[in-house]
């Protein structure tokens, strides 16, 4: 679990093995952004689980799960759907949630919370993926 207080927010260029990323944009390709006004749509009024990835900028530990999140999403693929909200651009719906830190993982299913993870932990994709499959219908 992160807090700002560990991460100062900084900008630039960072140079990594063979690429170059901006610090500050963390971007998952094929992962929706959902924001509050969204939500309800999107993830409450869904036909199928939703698993939404809580995240910030900021929060390193976030970073570490954003892979884990990939992967279920290519591997359940058509089964689930999969979305990630911004806290801090999207502070409506983690309050109502209650979610006091990040990274929260929370599956939606039939419009309510189902599971919910919170933190990284050592064969999160393994019990996330169990999870799901056990909501799908």
């Amino acid at each position: 679990m992160a807090s700002r207080a560990q991460e100062p927010a900084q900008t630039g260029i960072k140079a990594g093995v063979g690429r170059l990323s901006l610090e500050r944009e963390v971007h998952v390709s094929n992962i929706q952004e959902v924001t509050d006004s969204e939500f309800e749509t999107t993830v409450l009024k869904a036909d199928k689980p939703v698993l939404v990835d809580f995240w910030a900028t900021w929060c390193g530990p976030c970073r570490m799960i954003a892979p884990i999140v990939e992967q279920i999403h290519g591997e359940l693929g058509d089964k689930i759907k999969v979305v990630k909200m911004d806290i801090d651009e999207n502070p409506s719906v983690p309050m109502q949630l209650g979610i006091m830190s990040i990274p929260t993982v929370i599956i939606f299913k039939d419009g309510k919370p189902a599971e919910r993870t919170v933190g990284y932990r050592p064969n999160m994709k393994g019990d996330l993926k169990a999870k799901l499959e056990a909501l799908i219908s």
